[in-house]
């Protein structure tokens, strides 16, 4: 099971949860959970006038042996508008514009979509279960 919540955040915001959105999927290959500005296929969904966020930016997938993996699908531009961090624990690590990683068993960690513009942002926690 992959359980993932999301807060946008914007300015003095930070740390506020209003808003929060949650979605779930089991471990099963090829469940799928997105998140972007599109809902007609988005489980997760931010602000339609956030423009920094694709209509589907991010795309959670469970592979053959049950792991999850995260993929920045890339959009229309060649130059993306945000930046993607992954964090677990004490540890961070940018996502490069379409690439993706696998996300650790049995742990948590989050997702910042970081607008490059302004302060910004869409929190993507996860709960990956072993």
């Amino acid at each position: 099971m992959l359980e993932l919540t999301m807060a946008t955040v914007a300015g003095a915001d930070s740390g506020a949860t209003a808003g929060m959105q949650m979605a779930d999927a089991p471990s099963e290959p090829g469940a799928v959970l997105r998140v972007g500005r599109d809902a007609s296929v988005c489980r997760l969904v931010s602000p339609e006038d956030w423009l920094f966020v694709s209509r589907v930016h991010l795309e959670f997938l469970c592979g053959p042996e049950g792991a999850w993996q995260v993929t920045w699908l890339r959009g229309s531009q060649a130059e993306p508008s945000s930046e993607v961090r992954l964090i677990v624990g004490e540890y961070a690590q940018p996502l490069v514009y379409g690439g993706s990683v696998t996300l650790p068993r049995g742990g948590n960690g989050e997702m910042v979509i970081q607008d490059r513009t302004a302060a910004r942002s869409v929190n993507v926690g996860f709960y990956h279960e072993s």
